[in-house]
């Protein structure tokens, strides 16, 4: 979440902050598994 945050403070989409947060957590081998991604999406008018 603090990276996501990170990339809407520096003017990223709502879309492109949540893809580039969650590919972060996949190349972290501990954090890989889906159990820690998977569960956050964008809901609402996020264009």
């Amino acid at each position: 979440m603090v990276d996501f945050y990170a990339a809407l403070k520096k003017n990223q989409s709502l879309a492109r902050a949540l893809q580039q947060a969650e590919i972060k957590l996949l190349k972290e081998p501990r954090f890989c598994h889906p159990f820690y991604w998977a569960p956050f999406e964008l809901i609402g008018d996020w264009r």
